[in-house]
């Protein structure tokens, strides 16, 4: 009986199926998720803080479609279409203002963005190392100050009856300036306070891939006889420059987003015809005015130049350089 049953030929049906769907792929995901709950936990809360900070807002963006009523809500307020793009881009001023953000913006990256690098590039030839670390807070400590003190100083400093310019000015038998009132001194006080501000704390970032460098290039590099200023040519610079590249992107990304605070602190009605940057016209025209939806529109028109430059300026670097932010 037992050598006949195991004659028996088993149907193909019944046999056990061999494409049944696999749970390795989710337990193999699950013990990940086990073995680095830790590294995934601090991912969680800055992923929690962009979705609802900065996506989860963007639903506002409707706005300037609608004529919105605080009564009615975002939903609930009529449709316009683009009828405040177009009372935007027809009203009398605006040029001026888009015209002063990026000659603000383009300034302050031409002399502010290689302050910093040649900063780092200085800091990291120094061998006192108390000099060092001295240069260094001196640098850093004025990133920590509060705009509205920064403003302060300047208006002090700058005043044209008690300001330290100005007794400068008469100490030398020169005529005193006010310059917060002369417009065409307004980009160049805003943009070299700025780099006094920013500078020290820029340079961190250059100065930590720096540190990164093989200790063995310099070797060589002193063994050639080289000079100082061939390290910082040919070692140096090359070893910033990914570095380098991905920040002037994001920088260029943000040509048309120049700082509210300190602007509209400097400005005064002397200098108003080139302080007066698109930040400050969308506070005036949206929260002083109550125009939300025009001033929506405004916010979106200088998000997509933004938006179209980051695209733009990071294809060029690809393209030339090989680094990219994708």
């Amino acid at each position: 009986m037992a050598r006949m049953s195991s004659a028996i030929p088993v149907p193909a049906d019944a046999q056990a199926p061999t494409n049944l769907p696999s749970n390795k792929p989710m337990n193999r995901t699950r013990k990940k998720l086990m073995k680095h709950w830790q590294f995934y936990l601090l991912v969680f809360f800055p992923l929690v803080y962009i979705i609802l900070f900065k996506y989860v807002p963007m639903f506002g963006v409707l706005i300037a479609f609608k004529e919105y009523n605080v009564v009615q809500g975002i939903f609930g307020s009529p449709w316009v279409g683009f009828d405040y793009f177009k009372q935007l881009f027809d009203a009398p001023f605006f040029w001026q203002y888009v015209r002063n953000t990026l000659e603000i913006s383009l300034y302050g990256l031409l002399v502010g963005f290689p302050a910093p690098i040649l900063l780092a590039l200085a800091l990291n030839e120094i061998r006192n190392g108390r000099f060092k670390k001295t240069v260094q807070m001196v640098t850093y400590a004025p990133y920590f100050i509060s705009t509205v003190v920064i403003v302060s100083i300047l208006i002090v400093n700058l005043s044209p009856n008690t300001g330290l310019m100005s007794n400068l000015f008469r100490a030398l038998g020169l005529e005193t300036v006010d310059f917060l009132g002369v417009p065409e001194l307004f980009k160049s006080i805003y943009v070299w306070s700025d780099v006094w501000q920013f500078t020290g704390y820029g340079a961190i970032i250059y100065i930590a891939a720096l540190a990164g460098v093989n200790p063995d290039l310099y070797e060589a590099a002193r063994v050639d006889g080289a000079t100082r200023l061939q390290k910082i040519i040919n070692i140096d610079i090359p070893s910033l420059f990914p570095v380098i590249v991905i920040l002037l992107i994001l920088n260029l990304g943000n040509l048309m987003s120049l700082g509210f605070e300190k602007i509209y602190l400097m400005q005064n009605p002397l200098n108003q015809n080139t302080s007066e940057v698109i930040s400050t016209y969308v506070y005036k025209v949206g929260l002083l005015g109550a125009n939300f939806s025009f001033s929506a529109a405004i916010g979106l028109f200088n998000s997509i130049i933004n938006f179209i430059l980051l695209v733009i300026v990071n294809y060029v670097s690809r393209k030339v350089s090989s680094t990219s932010l994708w």
